[in-house]
């Protein structure tokens, strides 16, 4: 099983190669930058590998949420090395991949979406499989607005949006026992929930690779 993932949704501009399990990654802190750093990243996985794109099973982008143009960026590359090497596409959820990067297991992932809300998803961890899942559907909503599905579990919030809004959230949700305001998604983490979606057919063809932005008008700037 070969896959290239690709993470750009955040300030974290990420690529990864996964082969049977075993993982390589690039992984930069730089705003701005995804533009002019993912297709090198990509070339120096593929070429450290010696592989070229045609020999890989799929390509799996992080689909959002997150930044407008960062996200678009990830489904406009995968779109292009998926059609030209004819490769089925993997799209991950972004706060899937904060969660699955994280250490604990019940997860409550917010990412700063600007305009006063938070992206914000809720996952736990199998404890057969390591990987996590969806206990409620991902949602765009404001921060004194966030819920949780099921409150008895040992919550842990991550991401960025809990950092921007984290007396907010902790009013809104005092059983929180930890915080980890500076975990971003990685393509490692991408791949990881990548390969085990393959495995289960949840692939989409090049042109069905999208983003998913969770708002509407996405290049609104909030009034004044």
């Amino acid at each position: 099983m070969k896959l290239l993932a690709i993470e750009t949704a955040t300030e974290a501009c990420s690529a990864a190669l996964s082969i049977d399990g075993a993982t390589e990654q690039r992984f930069k802190i730089a705003p701005r930058e995804h533009g002019s750093l993912i297709l090198g990243m990509i070339d120096e996985l593929m070429a450290e590998a010696q592989l070229t794109v045609n020999q890989l099973d799929a390509i799996a982008f992080g689909r959002g949420p997150g930044s407008f143009i960062g996200v678009r960026i990830a489904a406009s590359v995968t779109q292009g090395i998926a059609f030209g090497a004819e490769l089925p596409v993997v799209p991950v959820s972004t706060l899937a991949s904060i969660a699955q990067g994280s250490p604990h297991d019940h997860l409550l992932v917010a990412i700063d979406a600007r305009m006063d809300e938070v992206y914000w998803g809720q996952y736990s961890r199998d404890a057969h499989s390591g990987l996590v899942y969806e206990r409620a559907p991902e949602i765009l909503l404001p921060p004194d607005q966030v819920n949780v599905a099921y409150p008895g579990d040992n919550w842990v919030g991550v991401g960025t949006g809990w950092e921007s809004y984290r007396d907010i959230l902790l009013r809104r949700l005092p059983f929180i026992t930890h915080i980890d305001t500076s975990h971003l998604p990685a393509a490692n983490s991408t791949a990881v929930l990548a390969v085990d979606l393959y495995q289960r057919g949840q692939v989409v063809s090049p042109e069905e690779a999208l983003p998913v932005y969770l708002r509407d008008r996405v290049a609104e700037k909030p009034t004044k």
